[in-house]
């Protein structure tokens, strides 16, 4: 081990024009325009991991943006680990926003600055360059490795969740490993062993047949935006509190160990007040502001369409109006339940004087591993000898719909091993990476290889 962390020591300044390369291209899966840029991510991936000295590397075509599958299967008698990342970004829209270019890496302060550069390129290459490192060095590796990359996690993941079932074989291993998740500080690693599932809405309310003036029909036609602000305000109590029936009925309970082991989090409240701008924090006052962004269900209204917002007055009764809603899910909880559950709690509560339609557009369900299982003692042994600190577990709200479906369809538990900050904007302009951490990551994923073939 010592000599493939010699290797990728002395190699840092190519491993990080790699990925400046890497980040250039400009793989925005969302938009038609940057489908010839999503093809050139995917054959640069899969000529990187060649070069690694992965074997069997393809690009897979199917109905929409390529996989990249490789892998190294010549440990006899070890484990097989099956790596995951993407290399499709998010658009970088609004660019005016962007210190500098959001495809051209410009790196200020230890930080490389560019769309993709935590999430995820910046993340799954470190996996990349921690095989090469042990092949380079050893010839071979500790364990046996697969990788499946795709180029759709950021537009829904369609490619994927269709190949998964088709290509048991292919992708059996016996635990999967993915850096898409973040640690607290520079210092202090994690591992996420808890993700929230989701419940996506469109909610749709009809009144009249065109819109009316409200003089001439307020107080006789009920008007939609009204109805709309009634309905959301007997969604949740002002404590937080979903009042949907059955709602929590199959809420896993959090257990008195998990709630001590998330109260050992170091988490900063005033840091966190200060990053968000809320004058102080809010929800379920029986739970812990950690315990509440990571392991408790949530209902929230992420936009609302309707009725005139231009400059002036106008005063009308909209016919139509729309509102957005997601509720984030945890272990136990059914997407398609709770989408049921919605459905019939807010057609109860409609009022006859309108229509309501209800469209449930996304669902995928929480997750959660075993913190106690040994790939996850070998993670947690791998960041220790890295970083110089034992890492932390916590729960992290956001949801990667990847991991339920490895373990309902392949059977697998999955590492969640991230080197993202919470700093790092994902998503927004200004998106970065710390450089040490890309450097830390291969160096972990190399420890992790070693210590999990033991």
């Amino acid at each position: 081990m010592s000599t493939a962390i010699e290797y990728a020591q002395n190699h840092r300044e190519d491993h990080l024009n790699e990925l400046f390369d890497f980040l250039r291209i400009p793989s925005v899966s969302t938009q038609p325009e940057h489908d010839a840029d999503i093809q050139k991510a995917a054959r640069w991936l899969a000529e990187a991991m060649q070069a690694a000295g992965l074997e069997n590397v393809r690009v897979i075509q199917g109905v929409g943006h390529p996989l990249v599958y490789a892998d190294w299967l010549h440990a006899e008698g070890k484990p097989t680990v099956l790596i995951y990342g993407h290399y499709d970004v998010q658009p970088a829209e609004p660019f005016e926003l962007w210190e500098s270019p959001p495809f051209e890496p410009t790196v200020r302060d230890d930080f490389v600055y560019a769309r993709g550069s935590s999430d995820d390129k910046g993340q799954v290459y470190v996996h990349v360059k921690a095989v090469e490192a042990l092949l380079k060095s050893n010839g071979r590796l500790p364990i046996n490795v697969k990788f499946i990359v795709e180029g759709e996690e950021e537009s829904g993941g369609a490619s994927l969740s269709a190949f998964l079932p088709e290509n048991k074989t292919l992708l059996a291993a016996d635990v999967a490993l993915i850096s898409d998740t973040g640690m607290p500080s520079p210092e202090q690693p994690a591992l996420v062993y808890g993700l929230r599932g989701m419940c996506y809405v469109l909610l749709d309310i009809t009144g009249p047949r065109r819109d009316l003036h409200s003089g001439s029909f307020g107080g006789g036609a009920n008007n939609p935006l009204n109805v709309l602000g009634h309905m959301i305000a007997r969604l949740k109590d002002e404590e937080g509190h979903i009042l949907i029936p059955g709602f929590y009925d199959r809420v896993r309970p959090l257990t008195a160990e998990e709630r001590e082991m998330l109260a050992q989090f170091p988490f900063d409240e005033q840091a966190w007040l200060e990053e968000t701008g809320v004058p102080e924090a809010w929800g379920e006052p029986e739970y812990s502001l950690i315990e509440r962004l990571g392991a408790r269900p949530t209902l929230d209204v992420h936009g609302i369409i309707g009725g005139y917002t231009g400059p002036g007055g106008k005063t009308v009764l909209p016919a139509k109006v729309h509102a957005k809603l997601s509720m984030r899910l945890v272990p136990d909880q059914d997407p398609a339940e709770i989408g049921r559950l919605f459905t019939q709690y807010v057609e109860a509560i409609t009022p006859p004087s309108v229509r309501v339609n209800i469209e449930i557009t996304g669902a995928a369900p929480a997750s959660i591993s075993d913190w106690k299982m040994p790939a996850m003692q070998a993670a947690v042994s791998a960041l220790e000898q890295t970083f110089g600190k034992k890492p932390v577990f916590m729960r992290e709200g956001g949801s990667i719909p990847v991991v339920g479906e490895f373990k309902d369809i392949l059977g697998l538990e999955t590492v969640l091993m991230g080197f993202g900050l919470p700093g790092d904007q994902i998503h927004a302009p200004n998106e970065r990476y710390y450089l040490p951490n890309f450097y830390r990551g291969i160096e972990s994923s190399i420890r992790f290889f070693e210590g999990y073939g033991r």
